[in-house]
């Protein structure tokens, strides 16, 4: 048997039964602190596009800083949901087999939205 002489604390920091420790709770912060500001840009964008039409739209997703704004809120959004929503899964269901399906079809689904409001995003804003 081999001894351990790292203290109970010192053997646990940062390490989690998936020997990833607190990272999965700081990325879900991390996505939150992004989230505030660049939603709050989201809504200004959309209060300011406000009754101009798909024109108008379509032409304020063609400025570089916006259609960059927008990808950032995707991500950061799109990243958030997708982790809170394995919280949720990985805390409240106990079967074992749908746990992994539905974690399964929660990463699937966070990608596909993901990619499709990157792909919408990118075709507009280079004029596609």
């Amino acid at each position: 048997m081999k001894a351990d002489i790292r203290t109970p604390l010192g053997r646990v920091r940062g390490l989690g039964s998936a020997r990833d420790g607190t990272g999965h709770f700081w990325r879900q912060r991390l996505t939150a602190a992004s989230n505030v500001p660049l939603l709050l840009y989201f809504v200004v964008f959309l209060i300011s596009v406000q009754g101009t039409g798909h024109a108008g739209l379509v032409a304020a997703l063609q400025n570089p800083l916006n259609a960059i704004a927008m990808l950032l809120v995707v991500i950061s959004a799109v990243v958030h949901m997708r982790i809170g929503m394995q919280v949720i899964i990985e805390d409240y269901v106990h079967a074992e087999g749908l746990k992994i399906l539905l974690l399964m079809g929660n990463t699937f689904f966070a990608v596909f939205v993901g990619l499709a409001l990157v792909f919408s995003i990118l075709k507009i804003g280079f004029g596609g």
